[in-house]
């Protein structure tokens, strides 16, 4: 039975090729993913390897858990699912709303005279 893997602190120098490098000498691996910020595209520092087997999961994580990469130590242990209960930070908001209830003036004479 497959088990997939967390892998944070990961330098944000690793793509998903590097990642399975890392990874490759614990076990077959049905699947690698860097998780990227959708904007950017950078990495976010952190990602996921899916091993065929549990014993190779369970290997990968023992050998690698706080091991130096590129001056960090990553943190290794077993994915759990996302908590659909778990509190999740506001959103920011940034503004942008269209100006509403504001005004800069310019408008053909129905803004505030200085």
């Amino acid at each position: 039975m497959s088990m997939k893997v967390y892998v944070g602190n990961l330098p944000f120098s690793v793509d998903d090729e590097k990642l399975r490098e890392l990874f490759a000498p614990f076990g077959d691996i049905e699947e690698v993913q860097v998780i990227k910020d959708k904007f950017s595209g950078r990495s976010k520092g952190f990602g996921f390897v899916t091993f065929a087997n549990k014993e190779d999961a369970e290997k990968a994580i023992a050998k690698m858990n706080d091991k130096e990469t590129e001056g960090r130590n990553l943190k290794v242990n077993e994915a759990k699912p996302m908590d659909p209960d778990r509190p999740r930070p506001p959103r920011r908001d940034f503004g942008g709303g269209g100006g509403r209830g504001r005004d800069f003036g310019g408008g053909g004479g129905r803004g505030r005279r200085f």
